[in-house]
């Protein structure tokens, strides 16, 4: 009985240990953590949605920049949000955008930043001092595994951390592995991963530690977890062989029984 009771213990207690996360900083009480090598700004593809607001300090200057959502001209490129007399954009498959007054404006590959410059020196040259702001509206990413609400999280900002993203999903499970999270992100038509290992602090400085717009998150489910999946498995597996026998054999019985009266 001492052996069974120290061994679960010591079960316990390895499996707890399991589930911090920046084991490499529990020698030490404060400290700074490491900082990022640069923030790493999403970039527009085709399909996303752009708010695009251009205003100045004369309002009239800039109102034909900003169209009415019934206008005919504007249809199939905008779609209405819940900001007043906002717009959102369709990027095209070719990564181009239909502004009014300005027309076509390309955008793929383009940082928020990027686009709000181009957009304020077109707008300068016929209006003073323009102030333009781009926001992407459109911004989800799809997490899975041993997390204890898998769903689709959507942000309104677009420095989105792996972290954010996980405690909107109310946390990793305790069968999840901290070491090994995956993002899952397509670049330039290419499907890429990569593992992040939230053990350890040096995560902070991962470019996948900031996620990008449609990644997907895979949190990899531990070894109890797999092995109490296998013996549920065998156990139902089990039962429904039991009921069948169980059935036949009472079927035989009822005949043998209406045979011999």
């Amino acid at each position: 009985m001492l052996i069974a009771a120290a061994s679960l213990l010591s079960c316990t207690s390895s499996r707890n240990n399991t589930l911090a996360y920046f084991k490499d900083l529990e020698a030490s009480t404060n400290g700074n953590l490491p900082n990022p090598q640069g923030i790493y700004p999403i970039r527009i593809q085709p399909d996303d949605e752009l708010v695009i607001v251009v205003t100045s300090a004369v309002p009239e200057a800039t109102a034909a920049y900003n169209l009415p959502m019934d206008n005919p001209a504007t249809r199939g490129n905008l779609r209405q949000t819940t900001q007043p007399r906002s717009q959102t954009y369709i990027v095209d498959d070719l990564g181009y955008i239909m502004m009014p007054v300005l027309g076509r404006i390309y955008v793929n590959g383009k940082t928020l930043n990027e686009i709000s410059k181009d957009i304020t020196a077109m707008v300068a040259k016929d209006v003073r001092d323009p102030y333009v702001r781009v926001d992407i509206v459109n911004f989800s990413v799809d997490v899975m595994g041993e997390v204890k609400n898998p769903q689709r999280v959507y942000s309104g900002h677009e420095h989105f951390t792996i972290l954010d993203a996980l405690s909107q999903c109310g946390d990793l499970t305790e069968y999840g592995k901290r070491d090994h999270v995956y993002v899952i992100r397509t670049e330039e038509g290419k499907r890429a991963y990569h593992r992040l290992d939230l053990t350890n602090s040096d995560v902070f400085n991962s470019p996948y530690f900031y996620l990008k717009q449609n990644d997907v998150v895979y949190v990899e489910p531990n070894q109890i977890r797999i092995d109490n999946s296998k013996y549920n498995q065998n156990n139902a597996f089990k039962l429904s062989v039991i009921s069948t026998v169980v059935s036949s054999v009472s079927v035989i019985a009822s005949l043998i029984i209406a045979l011999t009266r």
